[in-house]
């Protein structure tokens, strides 16, 4: 899905007929507000704005969608484009900056990247949020163990950190690969990254 948010009318048509040419779905929008007050699809998008708009203007918009956490991927176009516009849209998580007139394809290639690389964050987040729902299941016991477990520690050294038999450190690792679905350590250890889980570093060791 592409968003479109340009004041030209004329501009917006031309778009339109372009995306749809090559199979894309539009929705395009006189204005930023009109955009904000539409509640976007959960499908892979990217936004193509204009940044000379009325009102809120296009930089200004970016701004507000990050605020909001909005990720969606965004490819500025302009006819009075300059270097501080560029940079600032760039550092924001800009996709491309395009300035008019420009070629059709090469807004066409940034739309296919910007798409791809929605697609790919929202892969991630799926992939994250099911890690989640299933570290929810473990036991606060388990989650200290996997922490240590996501240091490196060895049954025997978790077992001396937190006062408990090794047998017992081993069946609750049982358990937390069963919880996680890890068919392997190395597995786990990448679902911790995933999570963010911070390794917990062993007592006497220096920051």
């Amino acid at each position: 899905m592409v968003f479109v948010i340009d004041d030209d009318i004329s501009v917006r048509r031309a778009l339109i007929n372009l995306f749809e040419s090559v199979g894309l779905k539009v929705e395009a929008f006189g204005s930023a507000p009109d955009l904000m007050k539409t509640r976007l699809p959960e499908v892979a998008s990217c936004l193509v704005l204009d940044i000379r708009l009325p009102g809120l203007s296009g930089l200004d918009l970016q701004a507000e969608l990050a605020k909001a956490n909005v990720h969606i991927p965004i490819i500025f176009i302009t006819g009075h484009g300059d270097i501080p516009m560029t940079v600032r849209a760039m550092k924001g998580g800009a996709v491309d900056f395009l300035t008019k007139p420009f070629r059709d394809q090469d807004l066409l290639d940034a739309v296919r990247t910007a798409i791809e690389r929605d697609r790919k964050r929202r892969e991630v987040e799926k992939t994250v949020s099911g890690l989640q729902a299933l570290f929810e299941t473990l036991s606060p016991r388990e989650r200290e163990v996997l922490a240590f477990v996501a240091s490196g520690l060895m049954n025997k050294q978790i077992a001396a950190e937190l006062g408990l038999a090794e047998i017992t450190v081993k069946i609750y690792r049982g358990h937390i690969m069963k919880k996680m679905h890890a068919k392997s350590l190395a597995e786990l250890i990448r679902m911790t990254e995933a999570l963010g889980i911070r390794p917990q570093r062993p007592s006497g060791v220096q920051t």
